[in-house]
């Protein structure tokens, strides 16, 4: 396609699509001649990650372009592909590491990771940002009077597990590993909202069956 059915297709003005290409975060087309290139199904998928990046992410297009490098990379292998990418969106704060709480949330986020099986989070630990987004949250959560039971942490865990299953099935469809990292972060960004609405739509539904309206 050219660039005004790809503007069209993608719903992205083509002075915008050229910014995104003169940044990096769309490959270049294949050059038809000196003014005009030609664009395939991929560009397309790009533009959708690109625009989920930017515009629903509000990711800055430096981290954007540090993302999209890291979805490119085919010197990793699948895992460490996607870890990579995710690991380069934009990170909450962490909790203070000298804090006597941290250290206590530490271990009982250890032991709910050993509980239900994820070896690889506890071997990598603290290098994870997801691992650390967690270890902050708990803290927040129980520094603010909240109690946090390791048992109710390892019931959600393991819930967890089984969305990560379903996840991982959809990945199974998909050819290449840039294909899985695009989807992996376009999940996060686009997805994880939805999975939220569900938990809400489904807490409204079993609190109606147990106390009424």
């Amino acid at each position: 396609m050219r660039l005004a059915e790809l503007s069209e297709r993608g719903g992205v003005p083509v002075g915008t699509i050229k910014y995104y290409l003169r940044e990096g975060l769309l490959p270049p087309g294949r050059r038809l001649s000196k003014t005009q290139a030609e664009y395939g199904e991929a560009h397309l998928r790009r533009l959708n990650l690109v625009r989920a990046l930017i515009q629903v992410g509000r990711v800055p297009v430096a981290t954007a372009r540090e993302v999209l490098r890291h979805v490119d990379d085919d010197s990793l292998g699948t895992t460490f592909r996607l870890g990579a990418a995710m690991w380069s969106l934009p990170q909450p704060p962490e909790a203070p590491a000298d804090d006597p709480l941290t250290a206590e949330v530490t271990e009982a986020v250890d032991w709910c990771l050993g509980e239900v099986g994820w070896e690889h989070a506890r071997e990598i630990g603290a290098l994870s940002p997801s691992y650390r987004q967690l270890i902050t949250t708990v803290a927040t959560v129980v520094r603010l009077g909240y109690a946090s039971d390791p048992a109710i942490l390892l019931a959600y865990a393991r819930r967890m597990d089984e969305v990560a299953r379903l996840d991982m099935e959809r990945l199974d469809d998909l050819a290449g590993d840039a294909e899985k990292a695009e989807l992996v972060v376009a999940a996060a960004l686009l997805f994880e909202p939805v999975l939220l609405a569900l938990r809400r739509l489904a807490q409204e539904e079993h609190s109606t069956r147990k106390y009424g309206l």
